[in-house]
């Protein structure tokens, strides 16, 4: 056990948050991911031993870059080949090693980074009485990030797989391990896969 992790408690009253492990984030996908597949295998293993309290989200892109407010606009106009119009419906779905547990586990989908932009996860959480978050997936950077930090801002406890993320950003990724452990302290907890299994023994 790294002493960086000695005080982490038992992880109770829990589900599994997978973030945007899609296709289009798949080795041959538009946004490819190369450490996706390093990652996968932990995620899938996560998966499969708390189904029923796994919740995957997935980054739907808008069919025409209209149908996003402000910015979102211009992001879209340059990544036209990421639109639904353009893109082929299957390339927003999840990889197929995940795919394969739901049901029981859920889909949430969302328009932006944070899966919380979809309301209907904080409620389902709230109304489960969830008061912890599990996540992994992709990017670490980017939608696990804005995730993260919204999950803070809601009042959950966040325990981040470190070896369950990824991103295209080595530097990124590496930076954002490092500000986890130095400035977030107490509310976001660090594990490793490995010791998630000692911390959170509960089935689902």
């Amino acid at each position: 056990m790294r002493d960086s992790n000695s005080d982490v408690a038992r992880i109770t009253d829990a589900v599994h948050l997978c973030v945007d492990m899609q296709n289009i984030f798949a080795p041959g996908g538009l946004w490819a991911t190369p450490w996706m597949e390093r990652v996968l295998p932990t995620i899938a293993s996560i998966a499969a031993r708390s189904q029923a309290r796994t919740i995957f989200t997935r980054f739907i892109t808008p069919r025409d870059p209209e149908d996003r407010p402000g910015q979102w606009q211009s992001y879209f106009r340059r990544w036209q080949q990421a639109t639904r119009q353009h893109l082929p419906t299957s390339a927003l779905d999840l990889v197929p090693a995940l795919a394969r547990y739901v049901p029981p586990a859920r889909i949430v989908d969302k328009p932006v980074y944070s899966a919380f932009s979809n309301s209907g996860l904080a409620s389902l959480l709230i109304n489960n009485n969830i008061g912890t978050v599990v996540m992994t997936g992709a990017e670490t950077d980017v939608c696990v990030l804005s995730t993260v930090m919204s999950a803070i801002d809601l009042g959950f406890r966040v325990v981040l797989v470190e070896d369950a993320v990824c991103s295209s950003s080595d530097v990124g990724h590496d930076a954002l391990m490092t500000m986890y452990r130095t400035r977030f302290h107490g509310q976001v907890d660090l594990v490793t896969a490995e010791e998630l299994v000692e911390f959170w023994q509960e089935e689902g």
